[in-house]
């Protein structure tokens, strides 16, 4: 496909313009350690939710779910939407408490405060290797086969290219930088994704092709649906979503650096609603589409067949800096919560106790080349197993080590008797058991299998625990729910009522999110 100079101009000047912006913003940080690594803990509730999901949805979702919507129907949202039910909800009623009030740098922190530094460290290794492997390679790998499928660009130099832009500003700038270049991508991927909307719509006949197409939704399949069983619910989904939402330093570190508590929980909410809003665009293309593509053989190529056939010139311009969007704030997240993660729970803890905040913000900058570097290589690994879809690669990662993690933090917070040894037996359990489960039945749902680990790491994280003597009610304050005694944890400083209330807007997008499964149940 040849793109016209409106196109190439309008492309260029997003990129430009956007590194430059990052640019701007790393200037304006200090020399702080909490500023380059939480943004100086100033960020406002829109700032909040905006930037979690501009961070949150990537090339995987617009090439890879989109794709799966293509090929499986409109159960491909609840992927999406799960997350606004699950893993957010236990973010904004559980665990942002904990994080928040406790003035953490980092989500390793608590598990360090609950169950010691070895529980910090295993999380810290699992979580590095995802980045690197998951949330920077395979989105960077993506990025690069949808260039290539559109404009014959190498994917080589594409993924080099998107690596070194994005790592430019994010290493310079931090969080500050990450934040404010997201909130310009997270716009940009929205208009983009409404024109590509609006032409599919179109195409298919209107509007009644949305109609026409909803008489065949459903949002619950069998057990035995290999991508979607309703029991995902119970286990494989459960954890997936308390991990991602909830204990990913990835999504979390937005959180931890909002202004107070106020709008740390209206920066979830709000992240709720355009949860709600932005799966709706890249799902609806997909459901209509058969409408005039009815047997595309490869679903993953459906962005860029849409993008090829019915964009004008101009638009196809906008459309694609949607997708180095979605790109961009998706990387630079990434990288800047590894670096986070490497300094706060690697240098500061076991190579430089001492250190000042200049050499922390030094090291973290270094490390940022490092995590680039191998991003990269990661990226250019998966140019070797591209026979498979991308999207079950990203999912089975996943399986590998949530269930551990999600045991980890949810047996903390709850049950007080809790171990460190029952959390690493866990933590340790998760890799090795989900191999196992998918070598000897490869046939079972990816979701049930996760689900078994996950609800046997429960069971052996509880029986371990209960083999040693649990800590005192002074070492857990803080740190695990108490039951009828004000959650366990200082009360908030101040409660919000009326228009400014959470829980208003909370009940609002949930009832909408609950319509829809018992409307195509």
């Amino acid at each position: 496909m040849k793109l016209e100079l409106i196109d190439i101009a309008i492309f260029t000047i997003y990129i430009i313009g956007i590194v430059a912006l990052g640019l701007y913003a790393s200037k304006q940080s200090s020399k702080s350690k909490r500023d380059y690594f939480l943004a100086g803990d100033k960020l406002p509730w829109w700032m909040i939710g905006g930037s979690i999901i501009a961070a949150n949805i990537s090339s995987h979702h617009l090439v890879g779910a989109m794709g799966a919507a293509y090929d499986r129907g409109f159960v491909a949202i609840t992927l999406e939407w799960g997350a606004i039910l699950i893993g957010f909800n236990a973010l904004l009623w559980i665990f942002l408490p904990f994080y928040i009030r406790n003035g953490f740098y980092t989500v390793p922190e608590y598990l360090e405060k609950r169950f010691g530094t070895s529980a910090r460290v295993l999380y810290a290794i699992l979580i590095l290797f995802t980045y690197i492997f998951v949330e920077i390679g395979a989105v960077l790998y993506l990025g690069g086969l949808t260039l290539h499928a559109l404009f014959d660009v190498p994917i080589f130099y594409s993924i080099i290219g998107m690596a070194l832009l994005t790592g430019l500003y994010t290493i310079l700038g931090g969080l500050k930088a990450v934040i404010w270049t997201e909130m310009v991508q997270l716009v940009i991927l929205v208009l983009g994704g409404l024109v590509l909307t609006f032409a599919t719509i179109d195409k298919a006949g209107g509007f009644g092709a949305i109609v026409e197409s909803s008489k065949d939704w459903k949002m619950f399949y069998p057990a035995n649906d290999p991508d979607f069983p309703w029991t995902m619910y119970l286990g494989g989904l459960l954890c997936i979503s308390v991990f991602y939402c909830a204990t990913n330093q990835f999504i979390v570190q937005r959180v931890l650096a909002a202004k107070n508590e106020w709008h740390g929980r209206m920066g979830v909410i709000f992240g709720d609603y355009l949860k709600f809003f932005v799966p709706l665009i890249i799902t609806i293309p997909a459901l209509v589409a058969p409408a005039f593509l009815p047997a595309l053989e490869q679903p993953d190529l459906l962005f860029s067949t849409l993008v090829k056939t019915l964009l004008p010139n101009g638009l196809i311009g906008l459309v694609m800096a949607g997708l180095i969007s979605a790109i961009m704030s998706h990387i630079s997240g990434a990288i800047n919560s590894c670096t986070t993660i490497l300094t706060v729970d690697v240098y500061s803890e076991y190579i430089n106790k001492n250190a000042t905040d200049e050499q922390a913000i030094r090291f973290g900058k270094r490390s940022g080349v490092a995590i680039i570097f191998f991003g990269i290589c990661s990226a250019v690994l998966l140019l070797s197993y591209s026979d498979k879809p991308i999207f079950l690669y990203l999912m089975n990662l996943y399986g590998l080590f949530t269930p551990g993690i999600a045991t980890m933090f949810l047996m903390g917070v709850f049950w007080k008797k809790t171990k460190s040894q029952g959390a690493l037996a866990a933590g340790l359990l998760t890799i090795p058991l989900s191999l196992i489960m998918e070598f000897t039945f490869p046939e079972m749902p990816f979701f049930n299998r996760t689900g078994i680990v996950f609800w046997t790491c429960m069971i052996v994280c509880a029986v371990v625990s209960l083999l040693f003597k649990p800590k005192s009610e002074l070492e857990l304050n803080g740190l695990v729910i108490e039951y009828g005694k004000g959650g366990g944890i200082p009360k908030s400083e101040q409660i919000y009522k009326d228009i400014k209330n959470p829980t208003l807007w909370w009940a609002i997008i949930t009832a909408a999110v609950l319509y829809f499964y018992v409307r195509y149940f």
